[in-house]
């Protein structure tokens, strides 16, 4: 077997007859569940630097008492890739759909005590901190999860052609972040998530996010219906709009993927039009509720840990950041799952590795969603 053709870790080798391991399925309606635009906790959290600077010790004080973090290093040990010393970051992003507390009346379904990570992107921010690279994981792809332990200390054994976002489910943030790594060969420098309400709550601090439509998008599972035109999102309609997977398009998770790439770089967008980091009172707004609404790795743990990290990003425009979709081809057994295309998936991880751009035939001729174009800011 060639080195092109040898199975990376973490991915399971589709049968070549076109069966799947887990038998043959039919395409089925998959309920909407929670898409979260991520990147929005890094750049409200840089309102943190501001306010620290205002002599405010209270405000520090209560910010701090706002975070939440997990210890992804102790959990994980040593056998891990190794850390890439070259000036680049590279941050784990993640939203989970739990249903507990408030987030069952904004995401729906039940809750049943678990949550699975229902976005997924790994950022990738290059030297010098001007420009970043988002890869997003498609939440359906096939995956061997390796062997982990959650940070409670307890033990997870692997496991053979699951859907990604099992990995969450099983072992929270620690496994979700090894299994990444299992797949990328890369070290993860940190880990974010955030969940519905903090994610509505921060649009609505934001005012809002204008973005344009091309085509009309009615999904009822997401209460989202929206006319082709401009519109200012409300936290309720964007919540909507990233979590859409039958409103538009062919109802796939790529798709979905697709609409959340677009609406992250008007987010991104919205968020330097509006000036918040001149307006001292709509950065604290958002930095309380960012600051409530992500849990972190114990190294941004801390304010002064946030202040680094987001004044690191500040620089980072929406022109400067790339996105891309984790190269994929559908399962020929069930097209409500993809596998991992190899050979394309090693030129992302090759370019991230040594903190060049992704390569534009990494992936053309990959699975796509049909909802490209159809969101701009």
């Amino acid at each position: 077997m060639s080195a092109e053709s040898t199975p990376e870790p973490g991915i399971p080798e589709p049968d070549p007859t076109g069966r799947s391991r887990r038998g043959r399925g039919r395409r089925r309606k998959t309920r909407g569940t929670g898409r979260k635009a991520l990147l929005v906790t890094a750049w409200t959290a840089a309102g943190v630097a501001v306010l620290a600077g205002t002599g405010f010790g209270y405000v520090y004080f209560k910010l701090n008492g706002n975070l939440k973090s997990v210890d992804i290093n102790q959990a994980l040990g040593n056998d891990r890739p190794t850390k890439i010393d070259n000036g680049s970051q590279n941050i784990l992003v993640l939203g989970s759909d739990t249903r507990a507390g408030k987030n069952k009346k904004l995401g729906g379904g039940t809750d049943d005590g678990s949550a699975r990570s229902d976005t997924a992107m790994i950022v990738h921010v290059y030297q010098g901190h001007k420009k970043a690279s988002v890869v997003s994981i498609p939440r359906d792809t096939l995956i061997d999860r390796p062997a982990c332990t959650d940070t409670k200390g307890a033990e997870h054994p692997a496991a053979n052609g699951v859907m990604f976002n099992e990995s969450y489910s099983t072992g929270g943030a620690a496994c979700a972040v090894k299994t990444v790594e299992s797949i990328t060969g890369i070290r993860m420098d940190h880990y974010l998530e955030v969940d519905f309400e903090g994610f509505q709550k921060l649009i609505d601090d934001l005012g809002g996010v204008e973005v344009t439509t091309t085509k009309n998008i009615a999904d009822p599972q997401s209460h989202l219906h929206l006319k082709a035109g401009a519109h200012t999102l409300t936290g309720q309609q964007a919540l909507g709009l990233v979590r859409t997977r039958h409103g538009v398009g062919d109802g796939s998770d790529l798709g979905r993927i697709q609409l959340q790439q677009a609406f992250v770089k008007a987010l991104i967008d919205q968020v330097k039009h509006v000036g918040v980091f001149s307006n001292p009172k709509k950065l604290y707004a958002l930095a309380d509720t960012a600051t409530k609404a992500v849990t972190t790795d114990s190294d941004l743990g801390s304010v002064n840990s946030l202040m680094d990290f987001a004044g690191g990003l500040k620089g980072i425009s929406s022109s400067h950041m790339k996105m891309v979709t984790m190269p994929v081809q559908y399962d020929p057994a069930d097209p409500n799952r993809v596998v991992l295309a190899k050979a394309k998936a090693r030129q992302v991880w090759d370019a991230l590795k040594n903190d060049r751009p992704v390569p534009r035939s990494a992936t053309e001729g990959t699975a796509t969603g049909e909802a490209k174009g159809v969101l701009s800011g």
